[in-house]
Formats: structure tokens, C-alpha cells, sequence
């Protein structure tokens, strides 16, 4: 039951990648649990090792279960292939370790994904692979720091942390022009709220973990790429034993099904909770491309079809006990990583600590919230509540 591609994306979300009635009309995938696939005779043996073999030789190079969900995510985003792997991190470093070698240089946003910079700086300038990092907000101007070398752009709009949307298609005419590919992490906004590859990206990573699975119990990352990028990026996760379990394949392709509507749900209380943010007077600003006075906001409208519920604050600057008193309390934002879950989460960051290319000058705390699928009053009363302890700690 292959999703149609003139379908609205919501409607692929339901259909894409089943196949019902070659499983005897049972609705979803079956799981296979594999690693050994046995092989019928000798011909059949010798036959999965030539060139265009499609089907099944060992659980770590894929099961129908993995095909399943693979399928259902390259319907989604219009790709050739996608390859799921077992992190987000794991889809970032099959997408860079596809697209460099030794003595290339890459450009990565200097608001990208922290443990994306960690491999950047720690793995691939082991193997001779130099990183230059720039302002998410250069759009063009990037061309003013490409080198005869740059292999590849890494991108991430908008930023996960601080949420500075990027000029995608400027960045990709750039790009091209001087024969460089570029990347884009899309678990902020999914296939449903942006489709990187109708601006020109060339590979587009997805922590499945996050709205994909929409329980927060599931690891799995997905790498997509379109022409001669997918059987490069499959060539390259297989080369690294990446893959993802028969379990984790299964709840990310159930979890699917009802990502349309957990993600509007998610929209709309971030954006109830944003404004009402927006009105407290202990917060100096909220970093929110959907809020029409975020600097991104111009672009975001252009390129974009939503917001997830993902974004953060800045505080008047205040001690710590007071931010103690506030986050400590909370009873319905659970203090954690991750996102993209049922359940609503509060993080405490400091992006000082991790830019390079540009400097965070905000003195208070910057706090990320993601807004579950909780009611959002009941979430305005937890953060009111918060800021009574906040008021009542700092007197």
C-alpha cells in the first residue's frame, strides 16, 4: 500500500511503507527479529553477493521490517532511499562520513546539534577533515567562507537550542555553484512542517527518536538522500555497522501513523505557551521562528509549513537559587534532553559554551521547553507557579 505522491503529506503519513494484504491483511508490518537469513541453494547463496540483489542477507543489511520503515520515510520526503540507523547522531555522521576525506574542508552551523560538533572536532579531524564553523544567519554571505576543498555544508534550521532559522536555498545555490553538497538536520520541524529536499538539499538526517517515535522509549536515526547520494549514504552506513534494531524500526513506523496529529497538538501548545511566556516580565526574550518579532520569523514563514513545540527562553539574568526554585518545582515539565515526546520538558543550556563562529551576549539563563500533548493551561499553571518560586527565592 504505497503512499500516493500527489497526497497530502498527512495522508502518507498513514499509508506509506504498509502493505496489509501481503501480510495477510494484518494492518501493520510484522517484526522480524534477524540476524541470520538463510539462503536456499547454492545459486541463491552466490546470488546476494552480485550487483542488484534486492533481497536478504543478513539481519545488520537490513529485514523487511527495516525496509518497512525506510520505505515509508523515502515516500515521505519524496527520496531515492532512506537508511535507518541507530541515532540521530549515528544518520549526522553516516551523512558526513558519506560526504568528506582526508584533506576536505566543511562548513557546519555554529548552532548545530552540540554532539554534531563533537564528531566533527573529535572523528573527522582525525582522519584530515577540517571544520570551519559560521553564522546559521550568513545565507549567502557563506560563499565568503568556501574553499576550494569544501566538500559539504551541514545546516540546521532552525537551531535546536537558540533557533536561528537559515536561508536554506541561498545556501544551497552557494553551494552548488562551487560543487560542494549540503545537509540538513530536519528533527525540528519533520517532513510534515519542511521538505528540505524542495529547496535543493542534497542529504537530510532525522533523529527518529524524536516526533517520528513520539514516546520518548526509541533510539533511531534516518539518512535520506535523492540521485547518487542513496546508494552512497547506504554503502556508507553498512561500511559502519550502523543500524537499527527490529523493536525501535517497529515503534517509529506505528509512531508514523499519529505523528500529524501529536505534532499540531505539540504546535499548538508551544506557541500558547511562547506568547504567554512573551507577556511575563521575568523573561527578556523567546526564541520562537513561528512569533512574527523573531528575527528568523521572514524566512520561516517563506519555507515553512508549521512549528514544532520546540523552543526556548531568556530570563532577566537571576541567581541560582532562584532558577532552582523555578525549575526544581515544576511538576508537569520534567528536566531532561531530548524532545518530540508525549510528555513536556524543561532544559537549562548555556550556548556560550558551545559557539565559536558568533557570541550568545544574553545574560540570563536561557531555558528550552518542548510542549507536550498535554492541556495547556495546566501547563501555564505549573510555570506560574514556577515563577512564584522564582519571585518568592530572589526576595
Amino acid at each position: 500500500m504505497s503512499a500516493d505522491p500527489h497526497t497530502k503529506i498527512e495522508t502518507r503519513l498513514a499509508h506509506a511503507g504498509r502493505s496489509p494484504h501481503d501480510n495477510h491483511g494484518v494492518v501493520n508490518p510484522p517484526v522480524y527479529h534477524a540476524s541470520t537469513i538463510l539462503q536456499p541453494t547454492l545459486d541463491a547463496w552466490q546470488g546476494v553477493f552480485k550487483p542488484g540483489h534486492d533481497g536478504y542477507v543478513y539481519g545488520r543489511f537490513g529485514t523487511p521490517t527495516s525496509r518497512a520503515f525506510e520505505q515509508a520515510m523515502a515516500e515521505i520526503y519524496g527520496a531515492d532511499d532512506a537508511v535507518a540507523v541507530s541515532s540521530g547522531l549515528a544518520a549526522i555522521s553516516v551523512g558526513l562520513m558519506a560526504h568528506t576525506k582526508a584533506g576536505d574542508h566543511i562548513l557546519v552551523s555554529d548552532s548545530a546539534y552540540y554532539p554534531c560538533r563533537k564528531f566533527c572536532d573529535g572523528v573527522l579531524a582525525k582522519f584530515g577533515v577540517t571544520t570551519t564553523y559560521y553564522d546559521p544567519t550568513v545565507g549567502a554571505g557563506i560563499a565568503d567562507l568556501m574553499r576550494p576543498e569544501t566538500s559539504l555544508i551541514v545546516t540546521e534550521s532552525p537551531g535546536s537550542l537558540t533557533f536561528e532559522v537559515q536561508d536554506i536555498p541561498a545556501i544551497v545555490a552557494v553551494a552548488h555553484a562551487r560543487g560542494a553538497k549540503v545537509m540538513n538536520d530536519n528533527t525540528w520541524a519533520t517532513a510534515l512542517y519542511f521538505n528540505p529536499f524542495d529547496h535543493g538539499v542534497d542529504v537530510v538526517v532525522e533523529a527518529a527518536t524524536k516526533y517520528v517515535t513520539g514516546h520518548s522509549d526509541v533510539m533511531i536515526g534516518v539518512v535520506l538522500g535523492r540521485g547518487d547520494d542513496a546508494p552512497l549514504l547506504r554503502k556508507t552506513a553498512q561500511a559502519l555497522g550502523n543500524c537499527s534494531g527490529p523493536d525501535d524500526l517497529y515503534l517509529a513506523q506505528r509512531g508514523l501513523r499519529t505523528m500529524a496529529v501529536r505534532m499540531a497538538r505539540s504546535q499548538e501548545n508551544g506557541l500558547t505557551l511562547a506568547r504567554w511566556l512573551q507577556a511575563r516580565p521575568e523573561v527578556a526574550r523567546v526564541l520562537h521562528p513561528a512569533l512574527p518579532d523573531d528575527p528568523g520569523h521572514a524566512i520561516w514563514r517563506r519555507d515553512f509549513r508549521g512549528s514544532s513545540g520546540l523552543f526556548s527562553i531568556v530570563l532577566h539574568p537571576v541567581e541560582r537559587p532562584a532558577l532552582a526554585a523555578f525549575v526544581d518545582g515544576l511538576k508537569l515539565f520534567g528536566m531532561g534532553a531530548s524532545w518530540g515526546g508525549y510528555e513536556s520538558l524543561v532544559m537549562p543550556n548555556d550556548p556560550r559554551t558551545v559557539r565559536t563562529a558568533t557570541t550568545w551576549d544574553d545574560p540570563g539563563q536561557l531555558l528550552r521547553f518542548h510542549a507536550g500533548l498535554e492541556d495547556p493551561s495546566d501547563l501555564i499553571a505549573d510555570l506560574e507557579a514556577g515563577f512564584a518560586r522564582l519571585a518568592s527565592a530572589g526576595t
